[in-house]
């Protein structure tokens, strides 16, 4: 093996995996979800991260819309 490499004559080439990078960001979730993707990575050996990242994946994959209906305080709620 060569004691020293000349890497200046290289051609530059874009990173191929840049778009299976993930990026990181702080939410801020319930106790008791991330205590219930935690079991879920006990019992499956994945990491609780991911398992909330496929659970998101899906919702985004396959346009999943929360529905809510909003009502006012005073309203009658018994509709």
């Amino acid at each position: 093996m060569r004691a020293h490499y000349d890497f200046s004559k290289m051609k530059k080439r874009k990173n191929p995996y840049i778009k299976h990078l993930k990026q990181p960001v702080t939410m801020r979730l319930d106790h008791n979800t991330v205590a219930y993707f935690k079991a879920m990575s006990d019992e499956t050996g994945i990491p609780y991260q991911s398992l909330i990242n496929r659970d998101l994946r899906d919702c985004a994959v396959h346009h999943r819309k929360l529905h809510m209906k909003w009502y006012p305080e005073n309203a009658d709620q018994s509709v």
